[in-house]
């Protein structure tokens, strides 16, 4: 399920960029560039307040912080819910 959401994520991303370049009519550019400028919004107070469950992932802090800016809950959850199954068994 995740794979999905993230799948749609990127597309409204990249339909946003299409807009941008002009290969998109002006009333569908317009809205996904809103729609994708309100998710990087989302996504950027999701890192602010969840930035301790976004410091979990095992990788770079910058690879975890970008993919919070282009998942925002689709990436962070993960990591919170499996840190809690490691303090649960402890």
């Amino acid at each position: 399920m995740f794979f999905i959401l993230k799948a749609v994520c990127l597309a409204i991303y990249a339909l946003a960029l299409a807009g941008l370049a002009g290969l998109l009519p002006d009333g569908v550019a317009h809205t996904m560039r809103n729609i994708a400028a309100v998710m990087l919004l989302v996504h950027a107070l999701e890192l602010l307040v969840m930035f301790k469950h976004v410091r979990l992932y095992r990788g770079p802090l910058a690879t975890s912080v970008l993919l919070t800016m282009l998942f925002g809950l689709l990436h962070w959850k993960p990591l919170a819910d499996g840190h809690a199954r490691i303090q649960k068994g402890n």
